[in-house]
């Protein structure tokens, strides 16, 4: 007799997860990126590289670097975010983390308590709307318009939250290529930003993940590197960039928060092997990586936009993304994404339903995120033809099931 688990597990657990039985025929699901890109064979000669140089440091669970990761790679990561976002942080300001995902428990855990309040974007990566709403912490979604937060509607919340005796714990946003919108915010609206930070003394999260893929090549300042006085955290990762396997991620932020951030990472240190490779690769290889990769996203969020209109035609309403492996789909208000997506996958079509990348459900109740990065162009095609049929077959929209000709 098999023992019942369910006797003991503790209350308010998420619903199981079912078996893996692989990726769907068409998976625009998830963060995956170009598997063509991976950077194999450069990652083949950094490993020979680092390990013939410095294996033996694998014997220690730090690499002989301390708590906050590798040496070599948080120099790398320091100039490159001065290079490239403004920042003028030294690697003592970095800490390594299991991928962003470990950066936002780790932020939570230092700041958050039950019954906090946070403000984060109305439409949010979910992976943040998740944990929060898991510790008991209230989420208060900041409407956003083509070009981030709307500092207006922000400041009549902090000044609403602020009469009711509520000081919200931080703002969360991921102001360059925002997920799941796209979107990037102008260096205006980061100080305008940053002054609302200081009036109502909220710190910021800053959430830079996809800062590096912008299809231009070009973004505004990081907000920590706006920030004069420590207010603003910030966190960005490898996933994007180069593979989300690594789970390789960083924070960057001054030490007094740093300090606390370590004391609750009790996980013996992120993938040591991965840092290593990261840091014998990335000073000579990163930049122009990521200007290919660049290219290549742009290329199949081009194809993707183009076969929407031609599949969905005005029932698809979808801007191009400033950079990124996202596209944000609203359909008519009769189309339930979420029902969607069941009857999608089912017939080997994977689209994330826009309820869940939403604060308030509702509002995300016809719309749907779609990832470009991992399929080719040919199944971006095919995949999305194949959603328009069942779209129209199930609600009847777009009118026919294509609009082009067959």
């Amino acid at each position: 007799m098999t023992f019942d688990y369910s006797r003991v597990f503790r209350s308010g657990l998420p619903p199981a997860e079912s078996r893996w039985s692989g990726f769907p025929k068409y998976n625009f699901v998830g963060g995956h990126n170009d598997g063509a890109s991976v950077p194999v064979e450069d990652f083949i000669n950094a490993s020979a590289k680092v390990l013939q140089r410095e294996g033996t440091t694998l014997a220690t669970y730090s690499l002989e670097s301390g708590s906050q990761g590798y040496f070599p790679l948080r120099v790398f990561l320091a100039e490159y975010l001065n290079k490239t976002n403004g920042m003028q942080d030294s690697a003592d300001n970095i800490l390594l983390v299991s991928g962003s995902l470990q950066a936002l428990d780790l932020v939570n855990d230092v700041l958050l308590s039950k019954g906090d309040t946070v403000i984060i974007e109305e439409a949010a990566y979910q992976g943040a709307i998740q944990r929060i709403k898991r510790l008991g912490v209230k989420i208060i979604g900041a409407p956003l318009d083509s070009v981030g937060i709307r500092m207006d509607i922000l400041s009549n919340i902090l000044d609403e939250l602020k009469g009711e005796g509520v000081q919200p714990k931080y703002l969360y946003t991921v102001p360059t290529v925002q997920n799941p919108t796209g979107t990037v915010m102008p260096e205006e609206r980061r100080l305008e930003f940053l002054n609302l930070s200081r009036k109502f003394e909220v710190p910021i999260f800053e959430d830079d993940c996809y800062a590096d893929l912008t299809f231009d090549g070009r973004r505004p300042r990081a907000i920590r590197a706006l920030d004069e006085d420590g207010r603003v955290i910030f966190c960005g990762t490898f996933s994007k960039t180069i593979a989300p396997a690594l789970r390789v991620g960083y924070v960057v932020a001054d030490w007094e928060i740093l300090s606390q951030m370590l004391a609750m990472k009790r996980d013996g240190g992120s993938g040591a092997l991965e840092q290593m490779v990261l840091g014998e690769y990335c000073p000579m290889h990163f930049e122009q990586h990521v200007i290919k990769l660049r290219d290549t996203l742009n290329e199949k969020c081009q194809v993707m936009l183009e076969t929407i209109e031609a599949e969905f035609g005005t029932s698809a309403d979808v801007r191009k993304p400033a950079g990124g492996i996202f596209l944000w789909v609203q359909l008519p208000d009769s189309v339930d994404t979420t029902k969607l997506f069941e009857v999608a996958i089912a017939e080997g079509v994977g689209i994330n339903p826009g309820a869940e990348w939403v604060v308030d459900a509702e509002t995300g109740k016809n719309k749907m995120r779609l990832c470009f990065g991992l399929p080719s162009k040919i199944q971006i095609r095919e995949g999305v033809a194949a959603l328009a049929d069942i779209c129209h077959r199930e609600f009847g929209l777009p009118e026919r099931g294509s609009n082009l000709p067959r």
